[in-house]
């Protein structure tokens, strides 16, 4: 609400004046403060929400994830102190998977720091309640996590981060912006000028190739991979994409079904594929595993031992959405192949289970 108390004007109408007296704006931007808008100012997950993320379909994602960094807090000698840390917790469903997997591992729970790297206010109320029981502590960023042993899980975290667009053209690149055409937003592009970014991508694209750029991952990630060199740790990184961002990515989800991106910013929620090609680079000095499919990822984990143990006793209706969250989670045509997972660890130490070096 406005001081005057009436109601806040959509976004939409706060970008057309905007570019209106300012001309067009970068994607990032717009992305950026649509996604500020969008996070800051609802619960996003489950039926009522816009999408589902893994944690929110199966225990057994979260659960698998935790022992998975538990295995490599004991291989390297299991230190007496750590950060636990997820960035991006949603409700906190994910943290309390891992915590409740990890309760029996001897020594973990005690040693652990739970550390929630979240920006929004309503979804840390909701995160509060649903990690009630456990100490926890909240990050806006992740140069504030604390300088020891870090254990971190990032699930869908890096998709949302704003992305720059820009088109080839003959010998450099257009910025694709957004603009206005008759009133409306549009996508548009910016004039060719030279991008030094991207000056590697001129040998691998044709004029009109679309690449995308994502300049706050290496500032978020870098943080993290300097405090698993230096102090030992592991971080799991979980989203859909691939290695060496090529073409349009740029979506938009509203209802759990696809909208335009530029219909109603900052009531939709905005992504692009990831790029670990990018994640790699940042993960310096740390070392980084192999992208791995998630679903490979999980069935190396266990998954579907631990279904059968979990299936025991069920019947009928829970019984066959116990089957289907597995597949969803596993099969390479539902979430098993568009999501990959990357590990960062440190040097001269074997890389967390499941994944390769």
């Amino acid at each position: 609400m406005s001081e005057a108390g009436a109601p806040e004007p959509a976004l939409a109408a706060v970008f057309r004046r905007l570019i209106a007296q300012h001309g067009p704006m970068p994607v990032a931007r717009y992305m950026g403060e649509s996604n500020a808008r969008y996070y800051t100012s609802r619960d996003p997950l489950g039926a009522a929400g816009d999408f589902t993320t893994a944690p929110e379909i199966s225990q057994m994602f979260g659960e698998l994830l935790g022992l998975c960094l538990a295995q490599s807090w004991i291989a390297q000698d299991a230190p007496s102190a750590f950060t636990l840390a997820e960035l991006g917790p949603g409700r906190g469903t994910l943290m309390a998977d891992i915590l409740r997997a990890t309760r029996n591992v001897p020594g973990f729970i005690e040693a652990a720091q739970i550390t929630l790297v979240e920006a929004s206010p309503t979804l840390r109320d909701v995160q509060a309640k649903t990690l009630a029981g456990h100490q926890v502590i909240w990050a806006d960023r992740t140069d504030a996590l604390p300088d020891q042993p870090l254990f971190l899980v990032a699930n869908e975290f890096f998709d949302a981060l704003p992305i720059r667009q820009f088109v080839r053209g003959e010998t450099s690149w257009h910025e694709r912006q957004v603009g206005l055409a008759d009133g409306a937003l549009s996508f548009g592009l910016g004039p060719e000028l030279p991008q030094p970014a991207l000056a590697d991508r001129l040998a691998d694209t044709t004029p009109g190739d679309l690449v995308e750029d994502c300049t706050q991952l290496a500032p978020i990630l870098h943080p993290v991979s300097e405090r698993i060199a230096t102090h030992g740790g592991a971080a799991l990184i979980v989203d859909y994409g691939d290695w060496h961002s090529l073409g349009d990515t740029l979506q938009a989800l509203q209802g759990h079904e696809k909208a335009d991106p530029l219909a109603a910013p900052g009531q939709a929620d905005l992504t692009a594929h990831v790029d670990f090609e990018k994640l790699a680079l940042a993960a310096a000095p740390a070392s980084h595993t192999r992208i791995t499919p998630q679903g490979v990822f999980l069935e190396r984990l266990g998954i579907t031992q631990r279904a059968q143990t979990l299936a025991k006793g069920m019947i009928e209706d829970a019984l066959n959405a116990h089957v289907a969250a597995h597949r969803r989670l596993t099969h390479p045509s539902e979430m098993g192949n568009l999501f990959k997972v990357m590990g960062i660890y440190p040097p001269h130490h074997n890389p967390p289970p499941g994944l390769e070096p």
